[in-house]
């Protein structure tokens, strides 16, 4: 028995069924545990084997886990070393990092872009006073969300509005005009199809946020070819590849599952 997990958005549930099927397909039992929520969740019941891997990404676990201390740079490799230093006491591995990236990006409405003539973030910070940002419940406590665009940016907003991980609550808030500012993931389709404004990261807040799965010892040791299999899978996977996935899902409304066997499919990597 594998026990896979996603945190609470939709690309997550998305490679939650990448590595979970092609286990599957090779003879592994799986257990899903689907949008179990945040880090704060997360990431103890892997320390505690409540469950076996999840697909994350290395500079936001990194920052996550180390606080203050965090190694985490733009470079992936480095910060996949650092990573697996703080999980080698733990008995979990990080194993190889895709090509593929998403990360926190900030974005405005094309009105609101060319009302105050925005293009990059260090743009917001005379302005940001006048506006409400909206994103993710735990985005005050990230140093990548709110406590990075205070300390990086020099960055107050009027108000900051709890809504969802980069989803449809944002998307929403955006279009009504609830918030002036939104947190979307960078390969968020909307941002193409509604023709937001992405704000370049001028000061490089954000890191390397390469995708890679995280997996407990013993389920590399319990079977030769997990590591192989799951390393196989992230080998193919680009950025552009988790948005066209995130646009069957989020925008086609598909089923994760089938969007992700099509995928696997697709690359030769389902039996």
């Amino acid at each position: 028995m594998v026990k896979v997990a996603s945190f609470n958005f939709d690309e997550s549930e998305i490679l939650q069924e990448l590595y979970a099927q092609v286990l599957e397909a090779n003879g592994y039992t799986i257990e899903r545990h689907p949008r179990l929520g945040t880090r704060e969740i997360v990431e103890p019941a892997l320390e505690s084997g409540q469950i076996d891997l999840v697909p994350e990404y290395l500079a936001t676990v990194e920052a996550f886990l180390a606080k203050d201390q965090s190694k985490a740079s733009s470079d992936p490799a480095a910060t996949q070393k650092a990573l697996q230093d703080r999980f080698t006491p733990k008995n979990i591995t990080v194993l190889d990092f895709a090509q593929a990236i998403d990360t926190n990006g900030f974005v405005v409405t094309k009105a609101t872009a060319d009302k105050n003539k925005l293009t990059k973030m260090s743009d917001l910070t005379p302005v940001g006073g006048q506006m409400v940002l909206g994103g993710p419940p735990e985005c005050p406590q990230r140093p990548f969300c709110l406590q990075g665009l205070m300390r990086v940016y020099n960055l107050q907003f009027k108000d900051f509005k709890p809504l969802d991980a980069g989803g449809p609550l944002t998307v929403a808030a955006l279009d009504s005009g609830d918030v002036d500012v939104g947190l979307l993931f960078t390969t968020d389709p909307n941002i193409t199809l509604k023709n937001y404004t992405l704000l370049d990261d001028d000061k490089h807040l954000q890191l390397a946020d390469n995708v890679a799965p995280v997996v407990r010892n013993d389920i590399l040791t319990r079977g030769t070819d997990a590591k192989t299999l799951l390393n196989g899978v992230t080998a193919k996977l680009t950025t552009a590849d988790l948005t066209d996935m995130n646009k069957q899902v989020g925008i086609d409304h598909k089923d994760a599952k089938d969007v992700a066997k099509a995928y696997l499919t697709s690359k030769q990597l389902l039996r």
